[in-house]
């Protein structure tokens, strides 16, 4: 027996509903998981809102950790017993036990614990490929992060701040703009309170920053085009306010010929030596220490709906965490 929540159709997080069912066998090529920690991410609020469509009914949650409790035929890589995690793009992690393709499946370190490899493998490899594949950022690069007390604004700054980046943070608290600070912030602008774009211009002698990390949406659109310096690139990575529409290209070239990019994790991750480098890469980081991995909150995976309440309304920090 598996307890799976569920959505009938689009809307707030009300719309999240949880049902009983009778799980399979696992069959040729899945694995049967028992979750331990499930990691809550804003992309679950956009299947959930339908800003990203899903064939309904349609189950929620991209990212978990577990132990394999069973195998299907031709799986030769797993074992009952053994520590997994994934971070999608299936959908189905909020629930206490589910079937996966075993391809998606991804086997946790020993000296990785089950809460940081759930609070840290999606947020963290969408970290890796902002930084070192989409926005190659160098040294002594000036860059912005929006939301930078979030669940990914903390390991970008942190990450930006190991390869030499000098980072400057927005954030709405000053509670949150001390997290930012202690994962190594350089500067700190209060959004809410103050000019976004006019602060980055005098922390930066008036040149702008060389890439903005913007995983807000339409709502910093302007300040992120304003932020910007001379050829520079906006990373739009999320719509945690509302995606960014109609926009007229030529005002990339009126700003000062910047460039953007909308990636998204799966593209960076969609080949098997993509997925094997990029979690490589970010258990290295958290072996090292220069990146540690903060849970702000946890839930009671019954209480989803209130964990989505709280995080579109960004009252979370850090990671949050999803308790079967």
């Amino acid at each position: 027996m598996a307890r799976v929540a569920r959505i009938e159709t689009n809307g707030g997080p009300e719309v999240i509903a949880f049902h009983d069912i009778d799980l399979p066998a696992p069959a040729a090529g899945e694995v049967r998981v028992r979750h331990r920690v499930l990691g809550l991410n804003f992309i679950d609020t956009y299947h959930r809102r339908g800003i990203y469509p899903v064939a309904l009914p349609a189950e929620l949650g991209v990212e978990g950790v577990g132990v394999v409790e069973a195998i299907g035929g031709g799986v030769t890589d797993f074992a009952p017993g053994q520590r997994v995690g994934y971070f999608g793009p299936e959908r189905g992690a909020y629930a206490t036990h589910r079937n996966i393709a075993a391809a998606s499946l991804i086997t946790i370190p020993d000296d990785i614990d089950d809460e940081t490899a759930a609070a840290a493998l999606l947020k963290g490899c969408t970290a890796e490929l902002l930084v070192e594949r989409c926005a190659r950022v160098e040294a002594g690069w000036p860059v912005l992060v929006h939301a930078a007390a979030g669940g990914v604004g903390l390991i970008l700054v942190q990450w930006l701040k190991a390869i030499g980046a000098t980072v400057i943070g927005t954030v709405s608290t000053e509670e949150k703009a001390e997290k930012a600070l202690a994962a190594g912030a350089d500067h700190i602008i209060f959004y809410q309170s103050e000019d976004t774009a006019s602060r980055v211009r005098a922390l930066t002698d008036g040149e702008g920053v060389h890439v903005v990390f913007d995983g807000v949406g339409m709502s910093t659109w302007e300040s992120s085009l304003d932020s910007c310096g001379i050829r520079g690139l906006i990373v739009n990575y999320g719509n945690a306010d509302a995606p960014v529409g109609g926009v007229n290209l030529g005002v990339l070239a009126m700003k000062g010929s910047l460039y953007n990019s909308r990636p998204m994790l799966y593209h960076y991750y969609a080949k098997p030596a993509e997925r094997a480098a990029g979690v490589a890469r970010l258990w290295d980081m958290l072996r090292s220490g220069k990146v540690k991995i903060s849970v702000g909150q946890r839930y009671r995976l019954e209480d989803v709906a209130q964990a989505h309440i709280d995080l579109e309304a960004r009252k979370t920090t850090g990671s949050t965490l999803l308790l079967p």
